[in-house]
């Protein structure tokens, strides 16, 4: 009987833990080993491209390639795990709970939005977390046309100034007026606790983010936060009401709710604490990727976030490193000193800086054609051809 590896997840860290686990293998020419995917789709949802319009085509699909590379997909939804008998329990396409036993587990399940218990949130607030949710924005957004000219209708407030918040608030002049005109008297406001524009990303990047809200006209409420959510606004935690029939939530973000199922030291997030192979601490047989592992990048102290950026490199090393626990071969240990980000501003542009201290590099138009780089190509996953595929799974690889 083969061995099994089994994948919980197809973002971007499962996807590459898969590639890479399959790269290894075949490097050794095994055969008796299985790779295996279980996630609600066969496709790769580009959730950093969800704060644009027609969301619905921000997916990669994955059967051809899984095919290409010897990968076996599960269609189902993760719901258990026991490490002790090294199952994972999940419900299938028809809604029925099923099991799947493994040899080595890679825990790529990903992250979610977390929403506060807050007046009116569940009801009427908008959020870019998940493909239906951004689907939902949308259909809302072209739904505005319809209703009358008010402050409410013309009015966007989105909830935190992070780095989701700024992307969706600097890209909503554009979608507003694509659907009222461009004589609508729009308003986006930006509600942000943070004592300054753009606190949350540091002084160096701040002044482009200023810029660029000034260009936009984008308005930012500091030292605030939303206390409530109504079918026509919202409720500041200073007593300010602002007349919107769009809310727009942006903070917060919590490791998969399967990582409290599996003992080990979690982080704030909920992240599972990993050593350099990228297994979990206290678990012989499990290992934790993208956006539910907390990694050490290098040596001087800074760890992976959840962005697509280190959920690749942590994918391409957790497959290669979970496959040579199989194989008997020494792992590669997790390195991913460089960071880098591009931040989307709208139609002024983008911002793309370098390092924890993020040092601009690149301003404008330019940095904008990187951002459009990013998204539309080197995130996306490999061609469903097996050479090229595998090629494109080696850990040594820089992301960034």
């Amino acid at each position: 009987m083969k061995q099994h590896i089994l994948i919980v997840g197809a973002g971007f860290g499962g996807v590459w833990s898969a590639l890479s686990a399959a790269r290894l293998l075949d490097q050794h020419d095994r055969n008796d080993v299985q790779i295996s995917v279980l996630a609600p789709q066969a496709e790769l949802r580009i959730r950093p491209r969800f704060y644009e319009p027609d969301v619905h085509t921000m997916m990669a699909p994955l059967g051809e390639l899984f095919d290409a590379v010897g990968v076996n997909f599960i269609h189902g939804v993760a719901e258990s795990i026991d490490v002790n008998r090294k199952q994972v329990g999940y419900r299938d396409v028809f809604g029925s709970l099923a099991t799947q036993s493994y040899d080595r587990l890679v825990l790529a399940a990903g992250s979610k939005l977390m929403r506060p218990e807050l007046e009116g949130m569940l009801e009427h607030a908008f959020d870019v977390d998940e493909i239906e949710q951004a689907a939902r924005l949308e259909a809302h957004l072209k739904s505005l046309a319809t209703l009358p000219d008010s402050p409410a209708r013309n009015t966007v407030v989105v909830a935190g100034g992070g780095f989701t918040g700024i992307e969706t608030a600097t890209e909503m002049p554009a979608r507003l007026r694509a659907v009222l005109g461009s004589d609508a008297n729009i308003r986006v406001i930006v509600v942000d606790r943070g004592p300054s524009i753009g606190a949350a990303l540091g002084e160096g990047i701040s002044p482009s983010i200023i810029e660029a809200s000034d260009q936009l006209g984008i308005e930012w409420i500091l030292n605030a936060s939303v206390e409530s959510v109504d079918a026509s606004g919202v409720t500041l935690s200073d007593g300010q009401r602002i007349e919107s029939r769009t809310v727009i939530w942006t903070v917060g973000f919590r490791a998969s709710p399967l990582t409290e199922q599996i003992p080990g030291t979690h982080d704030r997030q909920g992240r599972l604490h990993v050593d350099g192979h990228l297994k979990v601490l206290g678990q012989n047989d499990v290992y934790a990727t993208g956006d539910v592992a907390y990694a050490a990048t290098d040596d001087l102290g800074n760890y992976a976030v959840m962005s697509c950026q280190h959920a690749i490199a942590l994918g391409r090393y957790a497959g290669n490193n979970v496959a040579a626990d199989l194989l008997g071969v020494a792992p590669m240990t997790y390195s991913q000193p460089k960071y880098v980000t591009c931040l989307d501003l709208g139609a002024w542009g983008a911002v793309y800086t370098e390092g924890w201290d993020r040092q601009v590099k690149l301003l404008g138009q330019e940095a904008k054609e990187l951002k459009h780089q990013i998204n539309s190509v080197w995130i996306y996953p490999p061609a469903a051809d097996r050479a090229t595929a595998l090629a494109a799974a080696d850990p040594s690889i820089p992301v960034a």
